[in-house]
Order: structure tokens, then C-alpha cells, then sequence
């Protein structure tokens, strides 16, 4: 299983190391610097809004999805069709619900209709992973990989040729970028349904209440979950937008900050999606899981440590190589906000261990704790510091999730502590904070000279054997 996560990994990585950074750092920070900071600040909020109950779209029923046919995969047959129609059924809710609280809450005539499309693409977005549940639960882990990267690739083809021959106008247009995204997910929704039918025989769609009722119940640990940590994941940017007299501002400013982050977290993101079916896989036949999460804990904290020792020291000229407005005032976010990095990557690691145990119970009980914390500290926070407020609110509640998750995996599953590793990582984080703060008082460029202590750096990974090679190599000739 280890050579499987591992090889399935790396091209995971590698194809949406080609496509994703481009979309963030290339495309979205285009858009971002094209149009002024009120404009995209109103989007970033309205994006964030429509995540909100984005669970009411799903209510579980991907990740219930993908460690169910993880385990059962002849059920993929059984269930996809009935399953699709009563994702239709929670579309209609969500787009009901999400526009009567956007009523009350007070969006107005514009803001609204770029709302209703923002909502649309969160249907077409949340459909895509469903049907990709399935992909990866059947294990064709490389086709899941392409269709990850498809939408990018059609976004990236439509809002280039908008940028390139509308710049211009693209200016007081946001919703172009929206409609470009919407063109994106449909056409991703369709290609992938040709696919998924190619691999599996699916019957007709039909109507089945007691299904509907099965599936529900089952994914509601699922469903509680998923919108606990959505709530404190993307709240914060609506306090802001809401909160303050220069909302909109300061909700864009943070959104520069909070845009590297996202783009880092699409690899972090890789992992919980490639180690869900896989742990669901090995627990069910009772195997052990110690080695796996240690692997690939290893592996996404070597670089969660380079981004965090990059951004302290060199957060201003990050900005200003990437946006053309409000540097310095996202800089001091984003050297509070990169924290929140290597907590995600431990969540990523141990809270999909614990979903795939099935450990919902004490998973909810620690959301709905961080959702209290998230939301305390943010208001007593954004009134004071602004965005600078909502970054500290936001590395707070992640490390407060992180702990508990390694406590619950380390009890459930009888971890033993690796004293030795603990302490190689203290030593590599000590190393890449020095490397990168000499590398200050150079007379090197400032990306050349971050490049070359981040080269050291992992030289360092690989003399302490935080990515054992041989150990890689190792696995790789094993037969599985």
C-alpha cells in the first residue's frame, strides 16, 4: 500500500504542480491585480459565502462515498445512480437556502446575481468530487489525477485569452472570471460522467426514498463534519467584509495573503484525497497504519517548514513580486497567516486517518469546539487588527485542531511516540531558519538567495533522513 500511495502520489503531485500554481499564482493573481481590491474583495467574500453551505450540496456523501467503495467496491453499481438524483434534490435546497440568507443578511441586486452564479459553480464543483469519490474509490487513481487538474485547464485556456484581449474591461468585469468558471466545471462534469461510464455499468437514474434516507443517515457524521470545518475555515473572510467600515479592503487584502496559502494547501489537499481510500482500505482489513501516516507525514512536513521559514523572512518581497497593491499590508498577514500551513498538512494527515476509522464522533466534538474558538477570536480580533485580526484567529484554530487530531490518532490507533523523529524535526527547523535568515545578508537577489537556502534545506531533509531515499527506493521494488 505504501507503493501505491507513493507512486500514485507522485504523479499526483507532478500534474498538479504543472496546472494549479499556474491558476493561483498566474491566472488568479492576474485577475486580482487587474481589478481594483474592492471588486475582488466583494468576490473573495461571495466565494466564501457560497462555501458556507456548501455542505448542504454534499451532507457527507463524498467522503462517506469514497471510504465506503473503498471497502465495498462492488456497491459503486448498486449506488451511483440513486445517489446522483438525490444530489440533484440538495442542489435545489442549497441554491433555495443560500439565497434567502443572502436576502437577509442584506446583498443587494449585483451582488446577488454574481452570488447565483458563484452558487451554480459550487453545484457543478461539488458534483465533480462526488463522481471522482467514485474514480478513486475504485482505486483508478491516475484518471482521478488527470480529471483533478481538468477544470484548471479549461479556466486557465479562458480567462488567458480574456486577459490577453480584454485586460481592459476586464477591469470593472469580476463576474467574466466567474463565468469562466462556470464554463470550466460544466464541461469537467460532463467529460467526467463519460469517463466514470466507461468503467462501470450505469443504470438508469430512479427515484428511491428509503435510499435516499439510507444514504443520508449514514453520511451525516460526515455531513456535521465537513460543515464545522468549513465554517471555521472560510468565516473569517465574511467577518471581515462584514464587520469592518473598509471591509471589502481589508477582506482583499486578506485574500493576497490567504492565496499562497491556498495555492500550498492544493498539495496538502492531495494527500487526504489519496490516503482516504487507502487507509479506508488497510483498517478494513485490518492492517496496520502506523508506517503509512508516518510516510507521508514525513513527506508534507519537509515542505510545510520551507513555506513557513520563506514566508517569515521574506513575506514583503513575496508580495510585492506578486501583487501590485497593498503589499505590505497583506505581507504582515500572510508571516502570521503561513503557520496555518503545517497545522492543515497535520489535519490533512491524521483528520483523514480518523475519517476513514470512522471516528466521527470525537472529530465533531473538536470542530464544533474550533467553530466556538474561530468565531470568539475573530470578533474580538477583526474590530482591533483587521485582517492582520483574522490570520491570528485562523493559525489559533488550526493548531488547536492539529493537537487534538495527533492525540485521538496516537489513543485510537496506539501510535508509538518517535521521540528520534521529533527531534529531527526540531533540528531541521532550526537549520531551515538559519539557512533562510543568512541567506537575508547576502549580496545574492533575494529569490536567488531564498532559492539556495531552500536547496540547502533539503539537503538537510535528506541528511537526517526526513525523506529517506533508500527507504523509498525500498518500497518501490516491493510487490504489492
Amino acid at each position: 500500500m505504501q507503493k501505491k500511495f507513493i507512486t500514485n502520489l507522485a504523479f499526483l503531485i507532478i500534474i498538479n504542480l504543472l496546472v494549479k500554481p499556474f491558476w493561483i499564482l498566474g491566472i488568479d493573481r492576474a485577475v486580482q491585480n487587474t481589478v481594483d481590491s474592492n471588486g475582488y474583495g466583494l468576490y473573495y467574500a461571495l466565494l466564501n459565502f457560497s462555501l458556507l453551505l456548501n455542505i448542504t450540496l454534499d451532507l457527507g456523501i463524498t467522503n462517506f462515498n469514497n471510504r465506503n467503495i473503498s471497502q465495498n467496491m462492488h456497491l459503486v453499481h448498486k449506488h451511483l445512480s440513486g445517489i446522483i438524483v438525490l444530489r440533484l434534490l440538495l442542489a435545489a435546497f442549497y441554491l433555495v437556502l443560500s439565497v434567502s440568507i443572502a436576502l437577509i443578511i442584506g446583498y443587494k441586486s449585483l451582488e446577488l446575481q454574481m452570488l447565483l452564479m458563484l452558487l451554480f459553480n459550487q453545484v457543478m464543483l461539488s458534483f465533480i468530487l462526488y463522481l471522482r469519490s467514485n474514480i478513486s474509490g475504485l482505486h483508478y487513481f491516475k484518471t482521478d489525477s488527470v480529471i483533478s487538474v481538468l477544470d484548471r485547464l479549461i479556466m486557465i485556456a479562458i480567462c488567458g485569452a480574456l486577459l490577453l484581449y480584454r485586460k481592459d474591461e476586464f477591469h470593472n468585469h469580476i463576474e467574466w472570471y466567474v463565468y469562466s468558471q462556470t464554463a470550466g466545471y460544466l464541461i469537467t462534469v460532463c467529460i467526467t460522467l463519460w469517463v466514470l461510464h466507461g468503467k462501470i455499468s450505469m443504470q438508469r437514474l430512479n427515484w428511491n426514498p428509503a435510499f435516499f434516507m439510507l444514504i443520508l443517515k449514514k453520511s451525516a457524521p460526515f455531513a456535521v463534519l465537513i460543515f464545522l470545518m468549513s465554517f471555521y475555515n472560510f468565516f473569517a473572510s465574511i467577518m471581515i467584509e462584514r464587520m469592518l467600515p473598509d471591509g471589502a479592503e481589508q477582506s482583499g487584502i486578506f485574500a493576497q495573503a490567504n492565496r499562497l496559502l491556498d495555492a500550498s494547501n492544493m498539495i496538502a489537499f492531495l494527500f487526504g484525497g489519496l490516503l482516504l481510500p487507502l487507509f479506508a482500505h488497510l483498517i478494513k482489513k485490518k492492517q496496520s497504519v502506523e508506517e503509512l501516516t508516518k510516510l507521508s507525514y514525513c513527506l508534507i512536513s519537509v515542505p510545510a517548514i520551507l513555506l513557513i521559514s520563506s514566508c517569515m523572512f521574506y513575506k514583503y518581497e513575496i508580495m510585492n513580486l506578486l501583487y501590485k497593491h497593498h503589499e505590505v499590508e497583506s505581507g504582515r498577514v500572510l508571516g502570521i497567516l503561513v503557520f496555518c500551513f503545517f497545522a492543515m498538512s497535520s489535519n490533512y494527515i491524521f483528520g483523514t486517518l480518523l475519517t476513514a476509522n470512522g471516528s466521527l464522533k470525537q472529530m465533531n466534538i473538536m470542530a464544533l469546539s474550533a467553530v466556538v474558538i474561530n468565531i470568539l477570536l475573530n470578533l474580538y480580533l477583526i474590530p482591533r487588527y483587521k485582517a492582520v485580526g483574522a490570520a491570528y484567529a485562523s493559525v489559533t484554530t488550526q493548531f488547536f485542531t492539529a493537537l487534538v487530531q495527533i492525540v485521538l490518532s496516537h489513543r485510537i490507533f496506539n501510535f508509538k511516540i518517535d521521540y528520534k523523529l521529533l527531534w529531527l524535526f526540531l533540528l531541521f527547523s532550526f537549520l531551515t531558519i538559519a539557512f533562510t535568515y543568512m541567506s537575508r545578508y547576502t549580496n545574492v537577489y533575494w529569490l536567488n538567495a531564498l532559492i539556495i537556502a531552500m536547496g540547502a534545506s533539503m539537503l538537510a531533509a535528506f541528511a537526517l533522513r526526513l525523506i529517506n531515499l533508500k527507504v523509498i527506493a525500498e518500497i518501490m521494488k516491493r510487490e504489492e
